[in-house]
């Protein structure tokens, strides 16, 4: 009988914090620009330069520590984290190792095998690195040091994933809370979240870890879960032939599917941490502790809850809607607007969540004003508009962010709901059906659907199926 395997995955997400200037410096953090422009003597590790906290950093920090139930460190310090590295201008990294910010969190997940409870280890404040470019057609590297001194977080997990599945719930939840914390926009595709995974396969039962690999270059969900796969499928093979599992550092390839070997792992010691001389600890006390606890937003539980009790919509499409905190945000400004709760969360779940997904857009990507959503339930709501012609105008919406009383207007899209004139196009398509007639009156009440799709088409679709409904019912009874 073949041995059966259980993977053992953990993970080091890595979060850009949403702060206008960097962790050590007043440099700006904004995304892009020309590189080294967004540069200082501080992060560019100039001799002589001393860093200064940005307190920003520290309230986002805590503030996420919070919402994922971990301990606050109340006397916290920095470390030096030494590697040397041509993207590292000091040579070394300001990070937390001994006395991290948070500790001993957790996160619940849900997954079609039930609900899980992921521990979080640490999560400790540090600055990013810059970024090397590879320039192929001349041979070299570039360094640009705009990202240097970025903030960052990582959120350290224990090894207690199984799959893929559980670790892209994990990596959803862990984005939804930052966001709605606005603490991160969590953007894997700009780097602002980046997951490293930790990964060993053991048989079943077994109570001892494998050795495990530290996957790198993974952004995006798609790339995490394919490069699990590829990984655990990799150590199997290797254990069934006899080979060892070697400790290292692997970087991914979503091109090709396969990961190849960047470094061997290393381990604390060969960093040779030690306590940053620069800056001093922080203490947090009781005051401001209570501080970032007051100032927390309304999550997703407790949202779910409001919204079904305020507005009257069922849990589900509660829970969807509020799935991003950009999605429950514009809800909310739709219904501000026009207050039609239910007609709103039914175009979001349904003719939004479509269109994102037909055209590859991520969840939180609404490209259209609330104003002109609100507008156009208002047209459909009136019979101003049927609902085939919503939809249509809705799409222009989507792509264009048009106003949709003055697109109707111009486009002569208004509904036909005059009865005289629907009245004469219904005796024509009566006369042109005598089977659907026949059938209908022979209690075939189905056969009322091909009628009502002839008037649509004599009407070009603009016909007010309410009216056509009532003057068919008249005549044909």
């Amino acid at each position: 009988m073949a041995k059966q395997y259980e993977t053992v995955i953990g993970l080091e997400v890595h979060v850009e914090l949403a702060t206008k200037t960097k962790i050590f410096c007043g440099c700006t953090t904004l995304f892009g620009g020309a590189p080294n422009t967004h540069t200082c003597p501080v992060c560019t590790g100039m001799p002589g330069s001393l860093p200064v906290l940005n307190k920003q950093v520290l309230d986002y920090a805590v503030a996420v520590g919070l919402a994922l139930n971990c301990d606050i460190t109340r006397y916290s310090k920095f470390d030096r984290k030494n590697y040397f590295y041509p993207d590292n201008p000091q040579d070394y990294q300001i990070s937390q190792l001994y006395l991290p910010i948070c500790r001993n969190g957790s996160v619940e997940i849900e997954t079609g095998s039930g609900k899980k409870n992921v521990r979080i280890h640490e999560i400790h404040m540090e600055e990013d690195a810059g970024k090397l470019v590879h320039d192929e057609w001349t041979d070299t590297s570039l360094v640009d040091f705009n990202r240097s001194g970025v903030p960052l977080i990582e959120i350290v997990s224990e090894p207690d994933m199984r799959t893929a599945d559980e670790v892209i719930a994990y990596l959803e939840k862990l984005r939804m809370t930052i966001q709605y914390l606005g603490a991160s926009d969590c953007k894997l595709n700009e780097g602002s979240m980046r997951a490293d995974v930790n990964l060993s396969v053991r048989e079943v039962g077994a109570e001892a870890f494998g050795t495990r690999t530290e996957m790198k270059n993974l952004n995006s969900f798609k790339a995490i879960a394919h490069a699990i796969e590829g990984e655990r499928a990799r150590q199997i093979e290797l254990i069934e032939e006899g080979k060892a599992v070697i400790q290292e550092t692997r970087r991914w390839d979503d091109n090709k599917e396969s990961s190849h070997s960047m470094r061997s792992k290393e381990d604390a010691q060969d960093y040779r941490y030690f306590p940053e001389p620069d800056l001093t600890p922080i203490v947090i006390s009781d005051e401001y502790l209570e501080k970032i606890k007051s100032a927390q937003p309304e999550m997703q539980p407790q949202k779910i809850e409001r919204y079904v009790s305020q507005y009257g919509i069922p849990k589900y499409d509660a829970s969807i809607i509020t799935g991003t905190k950009r999605m429950a945000d514009f809800f909310e400004e739709v219904t501000a607007i026009n207050n039609k709760p239910k007609k709103a969360a039914n175009w979001l779940m349904t003719e939004t969540l479509r269109l994102q997904k037909e055209k590859s857009m991520d969840a939180d990507e609404i490209p259209f004003s609330a104003k002109n959503l609100a507008s156009l339930i208002d047209l459909a709501d009136e019979g101003t508009v049927n609902n085939t012609v919503a939809k249509e105008i809705f799409e222009k919406i989507f792509e264009e962010d048009v106003d949709p009383v003055s697109y109707v207007e111009e486009h002569g899209l208004k509904s036909v709901s005059d009865e005289g004139e629907l009245s004469a196009i219904l005796d024509e398509v009566i006369a042109n059906n005598p089977q659907a007639v026949e059938d209908y009156r022979g209690g075939k009440k189905k056969a009322i659907g091909a009628l009502v799709g002839q008037v649509m088409k004599a009407t070009g679709g603009k016909a007010n199926p309410a009216v056509i409904n009532k003057l068919l019912m008249e005549k044909l009874n």
